[in-house]
């Protein structure tokens, strides 16, 4: 084989710089070209932010003089003349009208430059825009637009319009609402200058840029550069598009500046290629011995153990934190065959057969193996393996290279985390229990005293000299309800705790409030205090757990009568009343039928302070000497799982009205 000579190599590298020096030259053209080019495209930017800024200010200044017109002139017979000069100096408005809160036609005035504006199609037909535009100005408090839409025209043309909905106050009220219709193609031939019109074409387009308007034009065939400006309004946005002929420049002078600093270049070039003779070796060995340097370190620094093995499973290599994982010394290790000194004996014979699996050529899993080694020491440890094959600089594997990972740690903190856990399922579990035990105590303090009460009612029947059984038997099947009661109220409680869905069923809102009238009046008489239902005639029946529902009743008015102390105020005040309730909620426009029925219980106590209110919902907080702070805990929480809300606020003159919402039984 023949090498070519030192001469020969010489000239294969001027012929390289040369080359070099051509598309170095080239490269400068093209890039001054697209500089030039770069420039223009800019100075169009500008002018097309001008513009959409011309235009924007024009909006306002019609907004501003919109508002004068109908401050100076709030009158309708004195409003259209008034329109009618403002149409004639503003000519990108084509139509305004004065409309009233209900979006009538108080006064309307066309354009005199368009007078045959609805020769084709009537006003009417754009009024789902003003009221997308009046709603869009009602949500900001400002003036809102509407997307443009094309009106046609007579001998088949249209021009694209655009709704502008001004709200406008009397004295401080609303006073119904200014509409201008604006012309798109009007917007750029009135509100853009004539000189950056000039030699471009401007266009409204749309965002997948469907043309809305063109105004101005270039020559046909012409190369065009364009820009994009986005112009956004309340309620509508579109995008200017500027359109100019692409400048035609000669070539002459970008070569002569390009030639000259291509020279400067080749000659820095051949200054570099001795330096760079000269320099070659030495950087080559500072390079070669920084990488060595530098790999040392990072090796050593890992917490991950290396190991490297040759094709017959002796180790080549170890880094010091496989040497630490094990307890040996590197010179223990490096050319230690099978069996390794690490391995455990019982498991001699599995690491042989891994081994020969490895040696036949069949790759193992990358995602590694877990397995016991043996320190020095005699201790066990749990390790991770990935292996992969070690390849040299002529693709030829010679070996494999294993990465090893201590488990142990690992191991002991998933221990720890799994005893936490079960500490953790403990506590919930007698947590839980606490919980259950606090609910089922609270809610059987109505039962059971309405149970004491009948006893202590039946008992003076018997005792008294003319007892009427009928009265005894009415007695004894109270206190049987109240037991009853107290069962289900355990049983609710208990699915509540477990957070289960109790038995749901349609309930009619005035048996939910007869159920609980004599628990009610009983309570209301040893206070003095006069309880009043209010049922709405309409309300349909509601879905819920009867049972759950009933003791949230009973919760809220308990409260509001324990609320009202006994001489304040007076009964001849008239406040020591209690009222219970229930109305449907007003079905939406789009329903048929109202969704919800709205729940109040209304006290004339002493009201809910600031802090209290904070913290009212708030388990175990309370405000009464015996309470234990889970009654309207309790009932948020019954109410919130039948997906209703429960909320409160001051009653008048004074006191608090708690309401809360239960949902309509469907198909009933």
């Amino acid at each position: 084989m023949i090498r070519p000579g030192p001469l020969a190599r010489r000239w294969v590298l001027w012929g390289l710089l040369c080359l070099l020096v051509g598309l170095l030259l080239a490269a400068l053209v093209f890039l001054a070209r697209e500089y030039e080019d770069g420039l223009a495209l800019t100075r169009q930017e500008d002018s097309a932010s001008h513009i959409v800024a011309d235009v924007r200010n024009g909006l306002v200044r019609n907004v501003q003089d919109l508002v004068a017109l109908h401050n100076t002139h709030p009158e309708v017979d004195d409003w259209g003349g008034v329109a009618s000069r403002l149409l004639v100096s503003e000519r990108e408005i084509v139509h305004l009208e004065w409309r009233d809160n209900w979006y009538s036609v108080r006064a309307a005035r066309v354009s005199p430059y368009q007078p045959d504006l609805f020769s084709q199609r009537l006003r009417h037909d754009a009024s789902a825009d003003v009221r997308q535009a009046c709603a869009t100005a009602l949500r900001n408090n400002t003036a809102g637009y509407a997307p443009s839409y094309f009106w046609p025209m007579a001998n088949g043309l249209g021009i694209e319009l655009m709704e502008m909905c001004l709200p406008v106050t009397r004295d401080g009220q609303a006073d119904g609402f200014l509409v201008a219709t604006y012309s798109l193609a009007g917007l750029l031939t009135e509100m853009v200058p004539a000189a950056a019109r000039r030699g471009q074409r401007i266009a409204w387009t749309e965002a997948d840029g469907t043309r809305l308007t063109i105004v101005g034009d270039v020559p046909v065939g012409t190369e065009v550069v364009h820009v994009t400006q986005l112009f956004d309004l309340p309620g509508a946005a579109f995008l200017l598009r500027l359109e100019r002929p692409r400048e035609v420049r000669g070539w002459f002078t970008d070569v002569l500046t390009v030639a000259v600093a291509a020279l400067a270049v080749a000659l820095l070039g051949v200054l570099g290629l001795f330096a760079r003779d000269l320099g070659r070796r030495q950087r080559a060995e500072t390079g070669l011995a920084e990488a060595l340097a530098f790999r040392k370190a990072m090796e050593d620094s890992l917490v991950t153990g290396l190991r490297a093995r040759d094709m017959e499973g002796r180790i080549t290599y170890v880094n010091p934190a496989f040497c630490q994982m094990v307890g040996l010394t590197p010179e223990q290790l490096l050319g230690a065959g099978v069996p390794a000194p690490y391995w455990p004996p019982e498991l001699v014979d599995e690491y042989r057969q891994r081994l020969a699996v490895r040696l036949a050529g069949r790759l193992l899993p990358r995602e590694g193996f877990e397995t016991e080694f043996v320190r020095s020491d005699g201790t066990r440890f749990p390790v991770l393996i990935i292996e992969a094959p070690l390849i040299d600089a002529q693709g030829v594997q010679t070996g494999w290279m294993s990465a090893i990972l201590d488990l142990s740690e690992q191991r002991r903190s998933e221990e720890l985390s799994r005893a936490s856990q079960e500490r953790l399922q403990a506590t919930a579990r007698l947590a839980m229990a606490g919980e259950m035990a606090s609910l089922i105590s609270h809610e059987l303090n109505q039962p059971l005293a309405a149970i004491a009460s009948y006893a202590s009612g039946s008992l003076n029947l018997l005792q008294a000299p003319q007892g009427r059984a009928e009265d005894v038997a009415l007695a004894l099947r109270r206190i049987a309800e109240q037991a009853e009661r107290a069962g289900k109220v355990i049983k609710s409680v208990a699915d509540l705790v477990r957070r289960r869905e109790g038995a749901r069923e349609a309930v009619a809102v005035a048996s939910l409030f007869e159920a609980i009238a004599p628990l009610m009046q009983l309570q209301g008489r040893k206070l003095g205090i006069s309880v009043e239902v209010e049922v709405a005639s309409d309300s349909p029946p509601v879905w819920c757990d009867r049972t759950m529902v009933e003791q949230v009743l009973l919760n809220l008015a308990r409260n509001g009568m324990q609320a009202m102390p006994a001489g304040d105020p007076t009964s001849a005040s008239g406040l020591r009343r209690l009222r219970l309730g229930a109305r449907p909620v007003p079905a939406r426009e789009h329903e048929p039928a109202p969704h919800w029925v709205e729940f109040f219980v209304a006290d004339h106590g002493h009201g809910v302070s600031a802090e209290q209110a904070s913290r009212l919902f708030t388990p175990f907080f309370t405000t009464k000497p015996e309470g234990m702070g889970l009654g309207l805990n309790l009932c948020r929480t019954v109410v919130e799982q039948h997906g209703g809300a429960l909320r409160f606020e001051p009653n008048r003159p004074r006191g608090t009205v708690f309401w809360f919402t239960l949902p309509v039984a469907a198909g009933l």
